[in-house]
């Protein structure tokens, strides 16, 4: 079958945020005197959105309380906020990719679980030379992944039904998401998370280049 759109994860799977991200968390950790981890453990970390990145990494008694969390989310997104763009790059192969998808006309678009404003600055800042259909991240009305709502919306502001449509991402939430909503779902090995994750939560396809997309349009 040859698809006739993509939606895309960001974190992981167009873009490695990782470095930036760590760091971003890591002097929060530091400045409350906290051990810091490192940049590798941040990849079972993030992905599902800022609020589980800090419950994730840091100790339960610093986020039990809302007020608490809310707090030390502020503070990480004023981090991250001075230093998102300092390491994070596309992926090797990507900017081929999304070549090869505007010159064949495929509509792309983004869903990703990363707050809805620096959704659209990254994507502004370190993908400019390619238009998207739609950059969604999390916003009042947009759940986070799992839930496909996002996604689904895109679909139909595309007018392209999910089962034509390739959802591509690089965890376990991703292909949940994708399964849920009905798109195709395709595993990007060269993100945070490992391939036994990817096809346990769902995936279709596995692609170890983003250059392995190109077939599927």
């Amino acid at each position: 079958m040859s698809y006739k759109a993509v939606i895309f994860d960001l974190d992981g799977t167009l873009l490695d945020t990782l470095e930036d991200l760590a760091l971003s968390v890591n002097s929060v950790l530091k400045e409350k005197g906290f051990k810091e981890h490192s940049v590798e453990a941040y990849r079972y970390f993030v992905g599902d959105g800022i609020d589980v990145l800090v419950k994730r990494a840091f100790p339960a008694e610093l986020t039990g309380s809302e007020h608490e969390l809310e707090q030390i989310v502020k503070k990480v997104k004023e981090e991250y906020s001075r230093r998102w763009a300092d390491n994070t790059r596309p992926y090797p192969g990507v900017n081929d990719l999304l070549n090869f998808l505007k010159d064949n006309k495929i509509p792309m678009a983004i869903f990703s679980n990363k707050p809805h404003e620096f959704a659209l600055l990254t994507v502004d800042k370190l993908l400019p030379d390619w238009s998207f259909f739609e950059v969604c991240g999390i916003r009042p009305g947009t759940p986070h992944k799992p839930d496909p709502q996002g996604a689904l919306s895109i679909s139909q502001k595309m007018k392209i039904p999910p089962s034509e449509i390739v959802y591509l991402g690089d965890t376990g939430t991703d292909m949940q998401t994708a399964k849920a909503g009905g798109f195709y779902a395709v595993g990007a090995l060269w993100g945070f998370r490992p391939a036994e994750e990817l096809e346990h939560e769902g995936a279709l396809m596995l692609a170890s280049s983003p250059a392995d997309l190109e077939r599927l349009f």
